[in-house]
């Protein structure tokens, strides 16, 4: 008997245009977290913790930068320096729509992880200052960089909205949001009537 298919755009790295970057992604993204959390329990060496973890969060950065952003969702992005002025500037690019098909499986993870790594290691830096683990707020503070950087930079190159539609389409598929809104607009045009 043959399974049903799951919906396009639902959470399966088998509906992925791109599998195996996807899980790549998806190994570097969860490895770093992995070897921070769970490294005491096969060395007490916080050296070698940090070193491995800052690894993993350097190759992440480049992963994702470079391979997963442009495979998984059209988008890329860089820094560039003028030479003879030594001034920055980051140039954002998205791929056009229109020209390339993407994949809703892939754009949900996509969003969904760059978007949940650094609400974690926000949660790692409290849970730090709380226990005072102060040795391990400067990794936290790199990965925090890092992954933020790209989350920023990456919803930079989303002119499109993608980003905001698939990481809200949970309160938008219930119209809940519709609902607060219609609420507040509501209230605020009958304020000081009766």
């Amino acid at each position: 008997m043959e399974s049903a298919q799951p919906p396009q755009g639902s959470l399966s790295w088998r509906l992925s245009s791109h599998p195996i970057t996807l899980l790549t992604f998806l190994a570097f993204r969860v490895s770093s977290l992995l070897v921070y959390l769970f490294g005491v329990i096969f060395t007490d060496n916080m050296v070698m913790i940090f070193i491995i973890t800052i690894l993993l969060l350097a190759a992440d950065f480049y992963y994702l930068k470079n391979i997963a952003g442009r495979r998984l969702v059209g988008l890329r992005w860089w820094n560039e320096v003028d030479p003879a002025t030594g001034d920055s500037r980051w140039v954002f690019e998205s791929g056009d729509p229109a020209a390339r098909s993407l994949n809703a499986t892939d754009g949900r993870f996509f969003w969904l992880a760059i978007y949940a790594q650094p609400v974690l290691w926000v949660a790692l830096a409290i849970l730090a200052l709380v226990r005072l683990k102060f040795m391990w707020l400067p990794l936290v503070a790199i990965a925090l960089t890092l992954t933020i950087t790209n989350s920023l930079a990456f919803s930079r190159c989303d002119k499109f909205s993608q980003a905001s539609n698939i990481a809200g389409s949970a309160l938008y598929s219930g119209n809940l949001a519709g609902n607060i809104a219609s609420n507040m607009v509501g209230r605020l045009f009958t304020f000081g009537r009766s």
